[in-house]
Protein backbone atom coordinates (compact mmCIF):
# COMPACT_ATOMS: atom_id res chain seq x y z
CA UNK A 1 0.00 0.00 0.00
CA UNK A 2 2.63 2.43 0.19
CA UNK A 3 2.73 2.13 4.49
CA UNK A 4 5.74 0.69 5.38
CA UNK A 5 7.30 2.25 8.80
CA UNK A 6 6.03 2.80 11.94
CA UNK A 7 6.16 6.68 12.29
CA UNK A 8 5.38 7.43 8.12
CA UNK A 9 3.16 10.17 8.41
CA UNK A 10 0.07 9.83 6.33
CA UNK A 11 -3.18 12.18 5.01
CA UNK A 12 -6.51 10.90 6.23
CA UNK A 13 -9.32 13.00 3.98
CA UNK A 14 -12.29 11.73 5.33
CA UNK A 15 -15.36 13.63 3.54
CA UNK A 16 -19.11 13.34 1.30
CA UNK A 17 -21.09 15.64 -1.04
CA UNK A 18 -21.19 18.20 1.67
CA UNK A 19 -25.29 17.99 2.43
CA UNK A 20 -25.98 17.11 -1.13
CA UNK A 21 -26.72 12.88 -0.42
CA UNK A 22 -28.53 13.99 2.72
CA UNK A 23 -30.94 16.43 0.31
CA UNK A 24 -31.37 13.29 -1.90
CA UNK A 25 -32.29 11.21 0.38
CA UNK A 26 -34.69 13.91 1.84
CA UNK A 27 -36.25 14.11 -1.33
CA UNK A 28 -36.39 10.39 -2.37
CA UNK A 29 -37.80 10.10 1.55
CA UNK A 30 -41.39 11.60 0.85
CA UNK A 31 -41.53 10.38 -3.09
CA UNK A 32 -41.27 6.38 -1.61
CA UNK A 33 -43.66 7.20 0.70
CA UNK A 34 -46.15 7.65 -1.58
CA UNK A 35 -44.60 4.59 -3.64
CA UNK A 36 -45.13 2.56 -0.99
CA UNK A 37 -48.54 3.12 -0.48
CA UNK A 38 -48.57 2.49 -4.93
CA UNK A 39 -46.31 -0.23 -4.70
CA UNK A 40 -48.48 -2.22 -1.66
CA UNK A 41 -45.18 -2.15 0.35
CA UNK A 42 -45.65 -2.25 3.99
CA UNK A 43 -43.42 -1.28 6.89
CA UNK A 44 -42.94 -0.06 10.60
CA UNK A 45 -40.43 2.67 10.24
CA UNK A 46 -40.66 5.62 8.24
CA UNK A 47 -36.67 5.76 8.05
CA UNK A 48 -36.81 2.30 5.72
CA UNK A 49 -39.02 4.34 3.30
CA UNK A 50 -38.62 2.94 -0.42
CA UNK A 51 -39.70 1.82 -3.79
CA UNK A 52 -39.12 -1.11 -5.92
CA UNK A 53 -35.68 -0.94 -8.08
CA UNK A 54 -36.60 -0.72 -11.47
CA UNK A 55 -39.74 1.49 -10.56
CA UNK A 56 -39.41 5.76 -11.60
CA UNK A 57 -38.96 6.64 -8.09
CA UNK A 58 -36.07 3.92 -7.46
CA UNK A 59 -35.00 5.08 -10.27
CA UNK A 60 -34.80 8.70 -9.84
CA UNK A 61 -33.41 7.49 -6.40
CA UNK A 62 -30.34 6.17 -7.78
CA UNK A 63 -29.48 9.16 -10.51
CA UNK A 64 -29.96 11.57 -7.59
CA UNK A 65 -27.48 9.40 -5.50
CA UNK A 66 -24.61 9.00 -8.39
CA UNK A 67 -25.04 12.57 -8.83
CA UNK A 68 -24.02 13.06 -4.99
CA UNK A 69 -21.61 10.47 -5.20
CA UNK A 70 -19.83 11.96 -8.04
CA UNK A 71 -19.80 15.29 -6.35
CA UNK A 72 -17.99 13.48 -3.16
CA UNK A 73 -15.52 11.84 -5.75
CA UNK A 74 -14.44 15.27 -7.01
CA UNK A 75 -14.36 16.70 -3.85
CA UNK A 76 -12.06 14.28 -2.36
CA UNK A 77 -9.59 14.34 -5.34
CA UNK A 78 -9.91 18.62 -5.12
CA UNK A 79 -8.93 18.07 -1.29
CA UNK A 80 -6.00 15.51 -2.11
CA UNK A 81 -4.73 17.90 -4.95
CA UNK A 82 -4.47 20.84 -2.87
CA UNK A 83 -2.69 18.51 0.01
CA UNK A 84 -0.39 17.56 -2.83
CA UNK A 85 0.40 21.02 -3.63
CA UNK A 86 0.84 22.38 0.27
CA UNK A 87 3.22 19.36 1.11
CA UNK A 88 5.32 20.43 -2.02
CA UNK A 89 5.22 24.08 -1.61
CA UNK A 90 5.88 23.45 2.30
CA UNK A 91 9.01 21.36 1.24
CA UNK A 92 10.34 22.64 -1.80
CA UNK A 93 9.84 19.44 -3.54
CA UNK A 94 7.29 18.00 -5.65
CA UNK A 95 4.41 15.47 -4.52
CA UNK A 96 6.12 12.62 -6.13
CA UNK A 97 9.44 13.32 -4.80
CA UNK A 98 7.98 13.20 -1.73
CA UNK A 99 5.73 9.80 -2.65
CA UNK A 100 2.71 11.29 -1.94
CA UNK A 101 0.25 8.78 -3.62
CA UNK A 102 -3.28 7.76 -3.02
CA UNK A 103 -3.51 4.54 -1.23
CA UNK A 104 -7.09 4.31 -1.75
CA UNK A 105 -10.42 6.49 -2.33
CA UNK A 106 -13.71 4.54 -1.32
CA UNK A 107 -17.03 5.63 -0.43
CA UNK A 108 -19.63 4.95 2.11
CA UNK A 109 -23.41 5.08 2.71
CA UNK A 110 -23.85 4.27 -0.57
CA UNK A 111 -26.08 1.87 -3.14
CA UNK A 112 -24.13 -0.65 -5.99
CA UNK A 113 -25.27 -3.29 -8.26
CA UNK A 114 -23.31 -5.92 -7.36
CA UNK A 115 -22.92 -9.85 -7.92
CA UNK A 116 -22.98 -12.03 -4.61
CA UNK A 117 -23.80 -15.59 -3.92
CA UNK A 118 -27.51 -15.80 -2.72
CA UNK A 119 -28.92 -19.33 -2.06
CA UNK A 120 -25.94 -20.95 -3.34
CA UNK A 121 -25.87 -19.34 -6.33
CA UNK A 122 -24.66 -15.77 -7.91
CA UNK A 123 -27.13 -13.01 -8.07
CA UNK A 124 -27.07 -9.66 -8.99
CA UNK A 125 -28.15 -7.40 -6.18
CA UNK A 126 -28.25 -3.77 -5.25
CA UNK A 127 -26.17 -3.34 -2.20
CA UNK A 128 -26.97 -0.64 -0.16
CA UNK A 129 -24.52 -0.15 2.78
CA UNK A 130 -25.57 2.85 5.38
CA UNK A 131 -23.34 3.05 8.28
CA UNK A 132 -21.14 0.30 6.24
CA UNK A 133 -18.26 0.72 3.66
CA UNK A 134 -17.12 -2.41 0.85
CA UNK A 135 -14.77 -4.14 1.92
CA UNK A 136 -13.97 -6.82 -0.81
CA UNK A 137 -11.22 -10.09 -0.71
CA UNK A 138 -8.26 -10.85 -2.50
CA UNK A 139 -8.62 -11.58 -5.72
CA UNK A 140 -12.11 -9.93 -6.41
CA UNK A 141 -12.06 -8.65 -10.00
CA UNK A 142 -13.25 -5.23 -8.87
CA UNK A 143 -10.58 -4.29 -6.71
CA UNK A 144 -7.32 -2.59 -8.18
CA UNK A 145 -4.49 -5.35 -9.13
CA UNK A 146 -2.06 -4.17 -6.38
CA UNK A 147 -4.40 -5.21 -3.97
CA UNK A 148 -5.28 -8.56 -5.71
CA UNK A 149 -3.55 -10.62 -3.17
CA UNK A 150 -4.17 -8.35 0.17
CA UNK A 151 -7.80 -7.42 -0.03
CA UNK A 152 -9.25 -3.91 -0.85
CA UNK A 153 -8.11 -1.34 1.68
CA UNK A 154 -10.72 -0.27 3.71
CA UNK A 155 -10.57 3.32 5.49
CA UNK A 156 -12.17 3.68 8.98
CA UNK A 157 -11.67 7.33 9.61
CA UNK A 158 -11.67 7.86 13.37
CA UNK A 159 -12.32 11.16 15.68
CA UNK A 160 -10.19 14.12 16.43
CA UNK A 161 -8.62 12.35 19.08
CA UNK A 162 -8.36 8.82 18.34
CA UNK A 163 -6.75 7.21 15.92
CA UNK A 164 -8.29 5.65 12.56
CA UNK A 165 -7.57 2.38 10.80
CA UNK A 166 -6.75 0.93 7.38
CA UNK A 167 -8.11 -2.69 7.10
CA UNK A 168 -8.29 -5.07 4.45
CA UNK A 169 -11.59 -7.26 3.13
CA UNK A 170 -11.80 -10.65 3.91
CA UNK A 171 -13.42 -13.83 2.16
CA UNK A 172 -16.04 -14.21 5.35
CA UNK A 173 -16.82 -10.34 4.89
CA UNK A 174 -17.73 -11.55 1.10
CA UNK A 175 -19.57 -14.64 2.25
CA UNK A 176 -21.57 -13.18 4.98
CA UNK A 177 -22.19 -9.24 4.53
CA UNK A 178 -22.05 -9.12 0.97
CA UNK A 179 -18.48 -7.54 1.31
CA UNK A 180 -19.02 -4.85 3.61
CA UNK A 181 -17.42 -3.70 7.00
CA UNK A 182 -17.95 -0.93 9.43
CA UNK A 183 -17.19 2.62 8.08
CA UNK A 184 -16.16 3.90 11.56
CA UNK A 185 -17.26 3.98 15.09
CA UNK A 186 -20.73 5.88 15.14
CA UNK A 187 -22.07 8.65 16.67
CA UNK A 188 -22.44 8.47 20.35
CA UNK A 189 -23.68 11.80 21.12
CA UNK A 190 -25.95 13.98 18.46
CA UNK A 191 -25.12 17.19 17.12
CA UNK A 192 -26.99 18.51 19.02
CA UNK A 193 -26.39 16.95 22.20
CA UNK A 194 -22.61 17.57 21.53
CA UNK A 195 -23.61 21.37 21.02
CA UNK A 196 -25.09 21.47 24.73
CA UNK A 197 -23.19 19.27 26.48
CA UNK A 198 -19.34 20.29 25.42
CA UNK A 199 -17.92 24.14 24.97
CA UNK A 200 -14.95 24.93 22.00
CA UNK A 201 -12.17 24.72 24.88
CA UNK A 202 -12.76 22.18 26.72
CA UNK A 203 -12.39 19.71 22.96
CA UNK A 204 -9.47 22.03 22.43
CA UNK A 205 -7.88 21.57 25.55
CA UNK A 206 -8.34 17.99 25.35
CA UNK A 207 -6.87 17.90 21.89
CA UNK A 208 -3.86 19.87 22.92
CA UNK A 209 -3.17 17.37 25.73
CA UNK A 210 -2.77 14.79 23.53
CA UNK A 211 -0.12 16.65 21.10
CA UNK A 212 -3.09 17.24 18.53
CA UNK A 213 -2.86 20.79 16.59
CA UNK A 214 -6.33 21.50 15.31
CA UNK A 215 -7.73 23.91 12.53
CA UNK A 216 -11.25 24.79 12.40
CA UNK A 217 -13.20 27.31 10.09
CA UNK A 218 -16.41 26.98 12.89
CA UNK A 219 -16.45 26.46 16.68
CA UNK A 220 -19.26 24.32 16.62
CA UNK A 221 -17.97 21.96 14.69
CA UNK A 222 -15.32 21.21 17.45
CA UNK A 223 -17.92 19.88 19.58
CA UNK A 224 -20.04 18.28 16.59
CA UNK A 225 -16.91 15.63 16.02
CA UNK A 226 -15.20 16.10 19.31
CA UNK A 227 -13.91 12.37 20.97
CA UNK A 228 -16.95 11.81 23.28
CA UNK A 229 -19.49 12.38 20.11
CA UNK A 230 -18.69 9.05 18.79
CA UNK A 231 -18.36 5.52 20.36
CA UNK A 232 -14.47 3.96 20.73
CA UNK A 233 -13.47 3.26 17.20
CA UNK A 234 -10.73 0.56 18.35
CA UNK A 235 -13.61 -1.54 19.59
CA UNK A 236 -16.09 -1.43 16.71
CA UNK A 237 -12.44 -2.53 14.27
CA UNK A 238 -11.57 -5.29 17.33
CA UNK A 239 -15.08 -6.48 16.72
CA UNK A 240 -15.51 -6.66 12.26
CA UNK A 241 -11.52 -7.97 12.86
CA UNK A 242 -12.66 -10.64 15.37
CA UNK A 243 -15.64 -11.58 13.53
CA UNK A 244 -13.54 -11.82 10.58
CA UNK A 245 -15.59 -9.19 8.17
CA UNK A 246 -12.25 -6.84 7.89
CA UNK A 247 -8.73 -7.54 8.79
CA UNK A 248 -6.89 -4.83 10.73
CA UNK A 249 -3.72 -4.07 8.67
CA UNK A 250 -2.76 -0.03 10.02
CA UNK A 251 -3.43 2.33 12.77
CA UNK A 252 -3.03 5.79 12.43
CA UNK A 253 -2.48 8.40 15.43
CA UNK A 254 -4.06 11.90 14.74
CA UNK A 255 -0.99 14.85 15.26
CA UNK A 256 -2.70 17.64 13.30
CA UNK A 257 -6.37 17.86 12.42
CA UNK A 258 -8.03 20.24 9.56
CA UNK A 259 -11.96 20.76 9.94
CA UNK A 260 -13.42 22.58 6.88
Amino acid sequence: MGIERKGQVCIFVHSGSRGLGHQVATDALMLMEKAMAKQDIKLNDRQLACARINSQEGQDYLAGMAAAANYAWVNRQSMTFLVRQAFAKMFHSTPDDLDMHVVYDVSHNIAKVEEHMVGGRPKQVLVHRKGATRAFPPHHPLIPVDYQFTGQPVLIGGTMGTCSYVLTGTDTGMAETFGSTCHGAGRAMSRNKSRRALTPQDVMDELAAKGISIRVASPKLVMEEAPDSYKDVTAVVDTCHAAGISKKCFKLRPIAVIKG
